[in-house]
């Protein structure tokens, strides 16, 4: 299957405007990946916790590099999702040091919302740790460490969205643990969706389930987005 540079055939008008917009506020160079046509600038901080926020993710990544986190126009669009459903309870796997769960929080800190991540390395946790203290989301971000396969049978509906960043082979597994939970009009993303990386498994689940909807969006590291259908 050939992931589409830009596939506008979700259900939601509303995702189907932020996924148009986020594709042409693509940065350009290095940071949002390459320029192709229309660019924007970096996202602009509306209020002092936002700008905090977005200055802490450019120090982060400055000083730890970029890891296994994802690029720039990756995080919007995190944002950008978890904004427009309102979502309030979110879950992710795979924390690295961090920067996916510090992007969500800009959405996280205007619906009220929380987010739990899980990372399986003690010393990345510790790291994540550390930088939610310094972007100033702590009170949002909770760090679940151990085997996020395990952790996923303690969790409890209902939740709004779904972010898959870990072991590629186990993200079949995190989708049908997390489905049942995840309330009608949720979303799973997941990363690293590309021709070269995306699970195969996974990829047939989430395009052959008729209880979701699935589109791709190829810039950044590639990004599926499921829609579970009301």
């Amino acid at each position: 299957m050939k992931l589409s540079h830009l596939s506008l055939v979700l259900s939601s008008t509303a995702l189907i405007s932020l996924m148009t917009i986020a594709a042409m506020a693509q940065p350009p160079g290095g940071r949002g990946g390459e320029q192709r046509g229309l660019s924007a600038s970096s996202p602009l901080a509306g209020d002092d916790g936002e700008r905090k926020i977005l200055q802490s993710i450019d120090q982060i990544t400055k000083e730890q590099g970029r890891r296994l986190n994802v690029p720039e126009i990756d995080g919007r669009m995190l944002r950008l999702l978890a904004e427009s459903i309102g979502a309030k309870s979110v879950v992710e796997f795979g924390t690295s040091n961090g920067i996916s769960a510090i992007w969500l929080s800009l959405a996280l800190r205007k619906t009220g919302g929380k987010i739990l991540t899980h990372e399986i390395d003690p010393n990345a946790a510790a790291q994540a740790r550390k930088n939610f203290e310094t972007a100033g989301v702590a009170d949002i971000v909770t760090v679940v460490e151990g085997d996020g396969h395990q952790k996923a049978t303690e969790l409890k509906g209902p939740i709004d969205l779904v972010f898959i960043d870990a072991d590629k082979e186990g993200y079949l597994d995190y989708f049908k643990k997390v489905l049942p939970l995840v309330r009608p009009g949720g979303l799973i993303l997941a990363h690293n969706m590309n021709a070269r990386m995306a699970n195969p498994e996974y990829l047939k689940a989430i395009t052959s389930d008729p209880s979701v909807e699935t589109l791709f969006y190829s810039d950044g590291g590639g990004l599926s987005l499921t829609l579970k259908k009301r």
